[in-house]
């Protein structure tokens, strides 16, 4: 029988159905509105600012809520979606046509992550609204305290929305692993909600370990450092600390983790039996 070829347009019709299924969950329109409403009710929160200024703290607060709610849905959604073709049985129905695995895969990753990119669209264009909106209000109300130009750089808050997707795509290729060996969607969660605090954590945990001078430690320091991406990397410094040259090497880091648990990801539900 004559092998068939990898298909992209397999791949393609595969995230398609998967963004479908996607956009038909609860759980993404719920995660999408509390986060949304948290951005444009951030104006109730000032009080708690802590002396922060009022801008900074918008865009810090409108920066957390897109992490953390964009990190929820990406690890439970892409769980959800591979575990729910198991369960379902479709994915066999699927895999017996001439479909490979590693299109399988690359399809559901792909209609995750994008859903994940429309998320961080959104949620950043939103609070930049909401940020334009506070600033025409205060070159209005204080005119003679503002500096010349605008307050707020806009280009590093959408530079700041792609790490971010970044590191959604990452979580993403990381549950997509553990979800092609794992046997239950719970697994795969808290795993991957395990890899997302490693991630942000590691650089901590290797300078703790290094402090200590053991050399089990160190090895174990280094071993998390290879294994498990610095989300720490991902973080802008202040809004005028980015230029295109980083962006563009994180972005080549980013994709080679994830080419890399991907590639695993594919060698494991290889050996599954689906």
């Amino acid at each position: 029988m004559k092998r068939v070829r990898f298909s992209v347009t397999r791949v393609g019709l595969i995230a398609a159905v998967t963004l479908r299924e996607a956009v038909r969950q609860k759980l993404v329109a719920l995660l999408g509105l509390i986060a949304m409403g948290l951005v444009v009710g951030v104006h109730a929160l000032r009080d708690f600012n802590f002396g922060a200024s009022e801008l900074k703290f918008i865009a810090d607060f409108g920066d957390g809520a897109i992490a953390g709610f964009g990190a929820a849905l990406t690890i439970v959604l892409m769980a959800q979606l591979f575990f729910s073709e198991i369960e379902n049985r479709t994915a066999l129905t699927l895999l017996a046509k001439p479909v490979w695995r590693t299109e399988f895969l690359l399809g559901k990753f792909l209609g995750v992550i994008v859903v994940a990119a429309c998320f961080c669209a959104l949620l950043t264009a939103t609070l930049a609204a909401v940020l334009w909106n506070r600033e025409a209000a205060l070159h209005w109300e204080r005119p003679e305290t503002q500096a010349a130009g605008g307050m707020v750089d806009y280009g590093a808050l959408w530079a700041l929305a792609w790490l971010h997707w970044l590191k959604l795509v990452l979580l993403a290729a990381g549950t997509l692993l553990v979800a092609s060996f794992a046997q239950t969607q719970i697994y795969a969660v808290m795993l991957g909600f395990s890899g997302f605090v490693i991630c942000h954590l590691q650089a901590f945990a290797q300078v703790a370990y290094g402090r200590g001078g053991a050399g089990l430690m160190m090895a174990a320091a280094a071993l998390i450092h290879g294994m498990f991406p610095d989300f720490q990397l991902f973080t802008l410094g202040s809004a005028g600390e980015w230029s295109f040259g980083v962006i563009v090497g994180l972005t080549v880091y980013a994709a080679g983790y994830a080419t890399i648990a991907l590639g695993l990801a594919v060698y494991a539900f290889r050996q599954r039996e689906v």
